[in-house]
């Protein structure tokens, strides 16, 4: 750990970015105060902040609320720096995307002013979305900071995610807007997919996407089709470095590796043979349309140094999956003890033995099965990837 370097402010420490930036703040030496959703009932397990390494010295936790900017005034207090992390991944669908927008505009804002009234903060580093420059709808091969998403243009594909989409989109507009106004240092990071082992208890929905295929979820694979990654330790360290930048300015994307939908499979069969992973042939009618290729060129420019690669985003992502049950040794294997395996409804095996029981015929043995399970499970799961008879 190096010597003391002050004190910042991380929102919505709870999530899978944010946990890593704490943990490699406090390896670096930072006091950390970081916010939380307010949890009435106690039930939300924040061990995972509490034990990292340095925590019990230097982490405070405090409950805020982005419906209520104001909250984050007691976290933000005192900070030199302030990592504005926090932002809603799941959203209502069905609620208007300017109503939605709106008002996380309006948290952002809240917290910049707090930020500028403190009289301490130095600088802002808030935690855009490669979504707010890869969705401008123009026919470009690569996209740079100095493109937009246009919210418009996405509202009109009618597709899904339009809501985290627009949302920071316009926030990031309205973060550094703010600071040019105001003379509030502020950054922006877009990150693309994060992948890599997590702290979290839940499962992160950028790894989720990322290992789709090995966790057998088809209705995730459209999202593979051309996908930007980058490991989460690596976002992490971005977040640092721009904030001991003295002369970081604007926007970066942070964007390391790309890899189509049929790559992806390849890739995932070779190195993982113990899972089943979908052909090329099975992945036909994924491929979606092609996204432009991400620049990280400013980034890199400014001194950056990506430090790792596909082959640790997947390694790490797997064994945090095993360790939190969210993916078993050995799956494919395992399919051999299926290979006669039948089912029957509990309600019918009731019925079958109240029959022979009545049943004055009845003689001797009687087997109670309904259905294979390798027909079963495809028809009535489809969503999910089942092994062929093959």
């Amino acid at each position: 750990m190096e010597g003391e370097r002050g004190l910042v402010c991380v929102t919505g420490g709870t999530g899978f970015i944010a946990s890593w930036l704490i943990m490699r703040l406090l390896q670096n030496g930072y006091k950390v105060q970081t916010t939380v959703r307010p949890d009435p009932e106690g039930k939300r397990d924040v061990s995972y902040l509490t034990n990292l390494p340095g925590a019990f010295e230097r982490l405070q936790i405090f409950n805020a609320d982005l419906d209520e900017p104001e909250s984050f005034s007691d976290a933000i207090q005192g900070c030199i720096g302030v990592f504005h992390v926090a932002h809603p991944l799941a959203f209502n669908e069905n609620e208007p995307e300017e109503i939605v927008s709106k008002r996380l505009v309006e948290a952002t804002l809240g917290i910049l002013r707090i930020c500028l009234n403190s009289k301490t903060v130095k600088r802002v580093v808030y935690t855009s979305s490669s979504k707010a420059v890869l969705l401008c709808g123009k026919d470009v091969d690569v996209v740079d900071e100095n493109v937009w998403s246009d919210v418009d243009y996405h509202k009109s594909l009618n597709t899904f995610g339009l809501h985290y989409m627009a949302s920071k989109t316009k926030s990031e507009m309205a973060a550094l807007a703010f600071g040019e106004e105001h003379g509030l240092d502020i950054v922006s990071l877009l990150p693309c997919r994060a992948v890599g082992p997590f702290l979290t208890p839940h499962l992160p929905a950028s790894v989720e996407v990322a290992l789709s295929m090995i966790l057998g979820k088809k209705h995730l694979y459209k999202y593979l089709t051309n996908i930007h990654m980058v490991h989460v330790y690596d976002v992490a360290r971005a977040h640092i470095f721009l904030f001991e930048n003295p002369t970081a300015k604007g926007r970066y994307i942070c964007a390391s590796d790309e890899i189509s939908i049929n790559e992806l499979s390849e890739f995932l069969s070779i190195k993982y043979p113990e899972y089943q992973i979908p052909t090329s042939d099975e992945l036909k009618g994924n491929e979606g349309k092609k996204l432009p290729h991400l620049s990280s060129k400013k980034l890199l420019e400014a001194g950056f140094q990506f430090k790792y690669g596909l082959d640790e985003m997947l390694d790490g992502a797997i064994q945090s999956c095993k360790e939190k049950g969210f993916l078993y040794v050995g799956k494919k294997e395992r399919f051999k003890y299926l290979e006669f395996v039948h089912k029957v409804q509990v309600d019918d095996l009731a019925g079958a033995y109240i029959f022979l029981l009545e049943n004055p015929a009845a003689n001797g043995r009687y087997i109670c099965s309904s259905n294979e399970m390798s027909e079963f499970l495809p028809a009535k799961y489809p969503e999910y990837q089942t092994p062929t008879a093959e």
